[in-house]
């Protein structure tokens, strides 16, 4: 899960099942295992006891239905295939931006990783503010989030992206002229 993202904005790999190990959680909301074999794991009886997620919270997250044979993680333009999600890190002006673009965006928490499986499962556009796992795994920044889009709506997505650029960028300038009168 989230530490190939890391990687994978570096170059491009494959990665199957066994790879995913270091996360139960990660392994299930990517679809790698069952919520049986999460829930019998070290790391998720970790997550519960410490109360850091309740049980409800564990059965409630969404994840990708099919099992996949493979993951491909890597830069957008070396994608040998057609992505099913592309992940953006992001900071608060993209929140924003995005934001606005896509004002029914669900903004998520805990854990960062179920929101691929929003992105696949739902074909909505989802963003993370993190969590302290993803955070302590990856070495992502304070200032850092994550988005997904799914990847058969990205042109229509980057689209709408750069309309609200237009309108921000236009909106910006006014408020800068603007500013001028009080000082």
């Amino acid at each position: 899960g989230c530490v190939f993202w890391i990687h994978g904005t570096e170059k491009t790999f494959s990665t199957e099942a066994a790879y995913h190990g270091n996360c139960s959680v990660g392994s299930y909301t990517h679809g790698f295992i069952t919520l049986e074999e999460a829930a019998n794991k070290d790391d998720v009886g970790a997550v519960l006891e410490s109360g850091w997620v309740d049980e409800t919270a564990v059965q409630t997250l969404p994840h990708v239905a099919d099992k996949p044979g493979s993951v491909v993680y890597g830069p957008l333009e070396e994608s040998p295939v057609a992505p099913d999600v592309v992940l953006l890190r992001i900071n608060g002006l993209g929140l924003m931006t995005l934001k606005d673009a896509f004002p029914e965006m669900p903004v998520e928490g805990k854990p960062q990783c179920h929101i691929v499986a929003m992105a696949k499962e739902q074909q909505i556009i989802a963003a993370s503010v993190g969590c302290a796992l993803s955070r302590s795994r990856t070495g992502m920044r304070p200032e850092e989030m994550t988005c997904v889009i799914p990847g058969a709506k990205l042109e229509e997505a980057v689209d709408t992206l750069e309309a609200t650029v237009g309108l921000d960028r236009a909106m910006a300038s006014y408020a800068s002229s603007d500013a001028k009168r009080f000082g």
